[in-house]
């Protein structure tokens, strides 16, 4: 066996550390290897506790999370190209708190006291991270540990409680045990009692948590007509192909109709032949339509990626602006210093401008819908849908458009994020996207028929349940995220406070003189 701290083993342990962090990617669609969730970390956290010092586990911690972006985030090469790297190299710098947790807390051989402390101050370390890089000039919460799980049912009860932030706070504390159970004997009580927690609460939630309850039904119809080949009339290319696939859908009985993200190619106020259309195809269909216009507007200086509501009369009235714009795709952060990013790939040549607030539309011929919608990139903001429902929305909607990925893992990433939103918020939502993947999830998370793939060019009708009363997440909100923040305040002070009752050393004495004869 290599001892830890050989040259050969120390020479490899900053590869090792990037290796480790890229492992729980492998936990999120496509590969989708849900369960290496619970095992994932426990690489890196053996590297981290066995790291001789505290500035090598803060680098060891840097790499990893580094390693943990470009993996997850890899398949924005192809617009990002070189870029994403002092990317990931400036957003992995969150983890080295927790970094230095995980070696102060499980290094060595913990007495049982830390190794208990650590299975609750370990995960709330790895939720600062999570939050801290939520904020959408880092990129957002693309990616969050917990959003791994978006198909195992006991998890999106968790998340009906707390939020992806309590699967997040859970799957750490589950590879905290295993780092314990197999790296320091000693500790094998408090980590079996932690398992036998996250279990218990797991089991407690699933029973006594209250589930959505049914309040009828509605029929949505999602319309994707596939990539459409980059010219100068693509825009209208597009617009037609998602009209031919919207007639058939008449006589069908529906009661909406979402085309996916930049589906209107031109503001529709400077373009009445475009509305007079949609109002026509809604008329004939006996539905309203939900389109997405990515247009410079007629009314106002800019360009804008707007939900735009149209009935059989035109434009309802009710539109959306997005409000959370994907850095570098839709806008440049601090243009004037990182413009040349335009030249590296496929950064945005022209800023997008922002909506002012979110919308709730009301959906004509039933009174007891309202609609919540979000464009792409905000599906991935848990406080973003929440807030859509408080103000009563009873079906989320999210327009996407995935199509500069479309063979990478990208658009099955993206599509999972419906289930966890449709769970934390006990509401429906459907996915609707230009070029796959599409899919509808009911207010439990559940699917709902089948996926549109990215192959497909179609419009399909799903029977969607509706469902009344708040979850706990809706009604309290990121409460695990306080707690996470409570619970490192309070272990910095007791640090503290121990620190400051530690007795100063006592002076050196001077060294004594000795005669010589």
């Amino acid at each position: 066996m290599v001892p830890m701290h050989s040259g050969w083993f120390r020479r490899w342990r900053a590869p090792a550390a990037l290796a480790a962090g890229a492992l729980p990617a492998l936990a999120f669609p496509a590969p989708a290897l849900w369960w290496f969730a619970y095992v994932a970390l426990v690489p890196w956290m053996l590297l981290l506790r066995s790291a001789p010092t505290p500035r090598r586990a803060a680098l060891e911690g840097w790499l990893g999370g580094a390693g943990y972006i470009l993996a997850v985030h890899h398949w924005l090469l192809p617009s990002l190209h070189v870029f994403l790297l002092p990317v990931a190299a400036l957003v992995g710098l969150l983890w080295i708190p927790w970094a230095l947790l995980v070696q102060r807390l499980l290094g060595g051989s913990p007495p049982a006291g830390r190794a208990a402390c650590a299975l609750v101050v370990v995960p709330a370390g790895w939720l600062l991270s999570e939050v801290v890089r939520s904020w959408q000039g880092l990129g957002g919460p693309w990616g969050l540990l917990g959003a791994s799980q978006w198909q195992v049912l006991a998890a999106l009860r968790l998340a009906s409680v707390g939020g992806v932030w309590l699967v997040s706070l859970l799957l750490v504390a589950v590879n905290c045990a295993l780092v314990l159970l197999v790296a320091v004997p000693s500790a094998r009580v408090p980590a079996v009692a932690g398992v036998a927690g996250c279990a218990l609460l797991t089991g407690a939630v699933w029973v006594w948590s209250a589930r959505p309850a049914e309040a009828g039904g509605l029929r949505v119809a999602v319309v994707q007509p596939g990539p459409v080949p980059d010219g100068p009339d693509s825009a209208e290319r597009r617009f037609a192909a998602g009209e031919r696939l919207t007639r058939p859908l008449a006589g069908r009985d529906v009661d909406l109709v979402v085309w996916g993200e930049s589906s209107v190619g031109e503001d529709l106020s400077a373009r009445p032949d475009l509305a007079r259309r949609l109002a026509a195809l809604s008329a004939e269909v006996g539905a309203p339509l939900l389109v997405n216009v990515d247009a410079r507007r007629a009314d106002r200086p800019g360009i804008y990626k707007s939900a735009v509501l149209v009935g059989p009369a035109g434009p309802t009235g009710d539109r959306y602006d997005k409000m959370r714009l994907v850095p570098f795709g839709e806008y440049v952060p601090a243009r004037t210093l990182l413009g040349w990013a335009t030249s590296v790939g496929r950064a945005a040549g022209e800023d997008r401008m922002r909506g002012d607030a979110p919308v709730v539309m009301d959906l004509p011929g039933r009174p007891d819908v309202r609609v919540g919608p979000l464009v792409c990139f905000e599906s991935a903001f848990p406080d973003m849908s929440r807030r859509l429902t408080l103000d009563g929305a009873s079906l989320l909607v999210a327009q996407s458009a995935t199509s500069t990925f479309q063979d990478s893992w990208a658009p099955d990433q993206h599509a999972s994020l419906a289930a966890l939103r449709a769970a934390e918020n006990g509401r429906p939502m459907v996915h609707a996207t230009l070029t796959g993947v599409s899919v509808v999830h009911g207010p439990s998370g559940e699917r709902i028929g089948s996926a549109l793939p990215t192959s497909a060019r179609a419009a399909a009708v799903y029977e969607v349940p509706l469902a009344r009363g708040t979850t706990l997440f809706v009604r309290f909100g990121a409460w695990p995220v306080a707690l996470a923040f409570a619970v490192l305040a309070a272990y910095c002070a007791a640090v503290g406070a121990r620190a400051l009752r530690r007795p100063a050393p006592a002076p050196t004495p001077p060294p004594s003189r000795t005669a010589r004869g």
